[in-house]
């Protein structure tokens, strides 16, 4: 089984690995930003941080073999505050006639926009190339590990989730929309850029344009990016569309990654998530004995062990008694950390029926 439980600042070398992978705006490959991001964490997850907008929670997926890292996620409680605003491009179409030479022209158009209530973002999602295509579907389960956790806790989140996706970008990491534009009213390259909007976005709102820009400026490279969904995003894309997101014609004003998002109550892995009381027992009788059982991530948080949340891929049966009761494998329930008669969450993947 692999585990997906709460990061730690134990996690530093294994998540700057997994950083180095495939660099991304939450998950920079920079030790410093790194380091904080799991001090945060830690606090988040230990209610330190008083302020549950103030939040941030990475989890991270544990080989059973090796013990190494191979997956992260995370969710940011609250993605835009007062001295920190979510920042973004609306994108919109307009249209120019002129009836003298009747030409008309559609052009696409950016507005910078500003968010200081802003949503839960969901972001951070990394999975080690060498475990892509294993049984269990690992990303799947590092994506939905924060859906289930976000029904764990749903008062420390928002109405709204966010997803901010990653563009096309050159071989070297560089981004075609901020050489375009950004770069032109900032005078920064796209790593500096990105670096310092980790601490302050102050410079964006005080030399971006305040009007329209009219993308039909850029180069067609340029042009072509907005909105798009990188080569490596495209199954994410797809995941989180079928779970109830939708592209809402905002993108990112640095490399103009598309903006998805969703009412939290409104997607399955939310809804379906449910607190339960386990009962262990041996593993024939899940599958073997009559009912209807499932598959999915199984999670339990404050145990007696002390390591607080943690979470794996299990198969569990529910109870013809009890509907709030459901069996689980001893093997499963050790690695778990589950006792006899424990509480706990699931969000079932695959249900079964034996009759």
């Amino acid at each position: 089984m692999f585990l997906i439980r709460q990061a730690t600042t134990n996690d530093l070398k294994g998540l700057k690995h997994l950083a180095s992978v495939f660099n991304t705006v939450n998950l920079p490959n920079d030790e410093g930003i790194l380091k904080n991001l799991l001090e945060v964490s830690a606090d988040s997850f230990s209610g330190k941080i008083e302020s549950p907008g103030d939040r941030e929670y990475v989890f991270v997926m544990e080989d059973p073999q090796t013990q190494q890292l191979v997956g992260t996620s995370m969710v940011i409680a609250q993605h835009g505050h007062r001295d920190a605003p979510h920042i973004f491009f609306d994108v919109r179409q307009v249209e120019r006639y002129s009836e003298t030479i009747d030409k008309l022209f559609k052009h696409k158009v950016l507005q910078i926009g500003f968010s200081y209530d802003g949503p839960t973002e969901i972001g951070g999602l990394v999975l080690d190339p060498n475990y892509r295509g294993r049984p269990g579907k690992l990303g799947k389960q590092l994506s939905y590990i924060r859906f289930l956790f976000i029904a764990m806790h749903r008062e420390f989140f928002r109405e709204r989730l966010l997803a901010e996706l990653l563009p096309p970008l050159t071989d070297h990491g560089h981004s075609k929309l901020w050489e375009a534009c950004g770069r032109r009213f900032t005078g920064l390259s796209y790593q500096e850029a990105d670096k310092i909007s980790k601490d302050n976005k102050e410079f964006i709102k005080g030399l971006f344009p305040a009007g329209p820009i009219h993308a039909s400026l850029f180069a067609e490279s340029a042009q072509e990016v907005i909105g798009q969904v990188g080569k490596n995003t495209k199954g994410v894309q797809k995941m989180l569309e079928k779970i109830g997101f939708h592209y809402v014609n905002r993108v990112d004003p640095f490399d103009g990654g598309p903006h998805f998002e969703a009412q939290t109550d409104g997607i399955w892995p939310v809804n379906e998530s449910r607190s339960v009381q386990f009962s262990v027992v041996d593993k024939g009788r899940i599958h073997e004995v009559s009912g209807e059982s499932a598959e999915g991530l199984v999670a339990r948080e404050e145990s007696a062990t002390g390591e607080g949340f943690v979470s794996g891929y299990a198969a569990f049966r529910f109870t013809d008694n009890d509907p709030n009761v459901i069996q689980i494998a001893n093997e499963d329930a050790a690695a778990l950390g589950i006792e006899n008669g424990g509480s706990g969450w699931i969000l079932p993947f695959v249900w079964q029926t034996r009759r």
